[in-house]
């Protein structure tokens, strides 16, 4: 590594410049303090200064770039070595034209510093704002994070190969870099993960419906977990026979099977509900397929104070007063 190296006045380099008052970016100062380089801008309008710079970039153009055909960018920079250490090092060098670049270089050596064990860490990072789905989006594209780090902010470090997304010093997610547009990058335990929480909360949904409509079934379905039986089987034929008979029957239904030492199980309570639908006469009941939004309709809403109206009329009458 050079003990110099020159950079032109871009904001990549250069945030400020007052004559020889130089603001550096902090990120090329973070590069430069871990290779023990000294960044030196050249000066503003100095041809011959400025012109070397974009001589070398001129010549990787014209003869590294043009016309070359590569499959990916592992392939890309595998050529872009193989011309540094060819081409590019066997070209005259412009200070003393009887010798090459790499012979002006192997003289140089001995004065140029060691590069460290460690590489510099040339990650993008990136804040991304996870929303309601598992999903960030980076780079036109969607990569899975568990379900627990939605809505949060969180941060995208990105390479060649490689996507890490991390919440604070943690990484919640490690995906293959894609290069597609609009693809859906997924781990399958994320997806996984958010199915059993979303089945585990309509399970506990439907144990609190039935808990309201018929406060035995709690007793039943305690009995039911100690027996080991299948809670979310029995909550949802339950819910079926709520539908059907409704709240006040099932109640009874299910005190009557608590009261016999039947099993804590779907089936007694339904003999239960038929029995008693048999002592009235009534005709076999028929299950009704209603919309979501219809059985909404029928969900327990806690009252709220009726006083606060009271609030109203007396500013309204204040008012009239003022």
């Amino acid at each position: 590594m050079p003990r110099v190296l020159k950079y032109d006045n871009l904001r990549s380099a250069v945030l400020e410049r007052q004559g020889d008052a130089i603001r550096f970016n902090p990120a090329l100062l973070a590069f430069a303090s871990h290779y023990r380089f000294e960044p030196k801008p050249v000066a503003v309008a100095r041809g011959n200064e400025k012109g070397r710079v974009e001589r070398a970039i001129r010549f990787a153009r014209e003869s590294f770039f043009a016309a070359r055909k590569y499959a990916d960018l592992d392939d890309l920079n595998a050529q872009a070595a193989q011309w540094c250490a060819g081409v590019a090092a066997d070209r005259p060098c412009r200070e003393d034209p009887a010798i090459t670049v790499r012979e002006a270089f192997e003289r140089e050596k001995p004065s140029v510093l060691a590069l460290p064990e460690n590489p510099y860490p040339c990650e993008l990072q990136l804040a991304v704002s996870a929303g309601k789905t598992p999903y960030v989006r980076f780079d036109l594209n969607d990569y899975s994070i568990p379900h627990t780090h939605v809505r949060r902010t969180l941060t995208v470090c990105a390479d060649q190969h490689q996507v890490r997304i991390l919440d604070g010093a943690d990484v919640v997610a490690e995906h293959a870099r894609s290069y597609d547009r609009g693809a859906q990058i997924e781990i399958a335990t994320h997806i996984d993960a958010l199915v059993l929480h979303k089945r585990e909360a309509r399970h506990h949904r439907g144990l609190d419906h039935l808990a309201h409509a018929a406060p035995a079934a709690q007793t039943l379905m305690l009995r039911a977990a100690e027996r080991g039986s299948n809670l979310g089987n029995i909550t949802a034929q339950l819910l079926r026979l709520l539908d059907r008979y409704g709240a006040a029957e099932l109640q009874a239904a299910i005190e009557e099977t608590l009261a016999s030492g039947a099993a804590p199980h779907q089936n007694p309570v339904r003999l239960a509900l038929e029995r008693r639908r048999a002592a009235r006469g009534a005709p076999p009941p028929i299950a009704i397929k209603l919309p979501e939004h219809v059985r909404d309709k029928d969900k327990r809403v806690t009252p709220h104070r009726l006083d606060i109206y009271d609030q109203l009329t007396a500013e309204a009458d204040d008012d009239k007063q003022h």
